[in-house]
C-alpha cells in the first residue's frame, strides 16, 4: 500500500478502532455486540494501563484515512501478545497486513521478547495464512460459542 504511515495510538483513535472492529466483524463474521464490548474493554485497558517500554499500539494511516491497526502487549516477561490486528476491507491485498505484522514482531523482538502469542478464530483464513507465512503456528484449537455464533478458537505462537 502506497504512502502508509504507522503512528502510535493517539486521542480519537480508540473510537475508530472499536467501531471498525464492530463493523467488520458484524458484516463478515456475523458477530454480535458482545464482540464490540470486548474490543472496547481491551482498548480501554491498554489506554489506562499500558507500559510504553514494553507495549505499543499502531494505527496505519493512508493520507488522512485510518486503514489498519495492531497492538503488542506484555503477556509475560518473555512473551508478547499480538492484539487488535485489523485492516479495513478496502486496504486488504495491498501488503498492509504484512507491514503491520512485521512492524509488531520486529518491535517485540527489539524489546527482548522471545516469543509472541495471539488469539484468533479459524474463520479468519487470510489472517491465519499470513501468520503461517511469518513462522507462526497454531498451538491450540477448540470449538466454542462466542459472539453469538459457533466458532473455532485458536491460539497461535511464534518464536522471535
Amino acid at each position: 500500500m502506497d504512502h502508509v504511515v504507522l503512528k502510535d495510538l493517539m486521542p480519537g483513535d480508540a473510537g475508530w478502532l472499536v467501531e471498525q472492529h464492530a463493523l467488520v466483524y458484524t458484516q463478515e463474521e456475523g458477530f454480535d455486540a458482545s464482540f464490540e464490548g470486548l474490543v472496547a474493554q481491551i482498548v480501554g485497558t491498554f489506554i489506562q494501563n499500558h507500559d510504553s517500554s514494553c507495549e505499543r499500539g499502531w494505527i496505519a494511516w493512508a493520507g488522512a484515512q485510518r486503514v489498519g491497526c495492531i497492538f503488542c502487549v506484555k503477556d509475560s516477561d518473555q512473551v508478547a501478545k499480538l492484539r487488535l490486528f485489523l485492516t479495513i476491507p478496502s486496504a486488504r491485498g495491498t501488503g498492509l497486513g504484512q507491514m503491520l505484522l512485521s512492524e509488531c514482531m520486529g518491535w517485540a523482538r527489539a524489546r527482548g521478547y522471545g516469543a509472541m502469542r495471539l488469539w484468533t478464530h479459524e474463520s479468519h483464513i487470510a489472517a491465519c495464512a499470513l501468520y503461517a507465512r511469518n513462522g507462526w503456528r497454531c498451538t491450540q484449537s477448540q470449538a466454542v460459542t462466542a459472539f453469538g455464533r459457533p466458532l473455532v478458537s485458536q491460539i497461535w505462537e511464534v518464536q522471535l
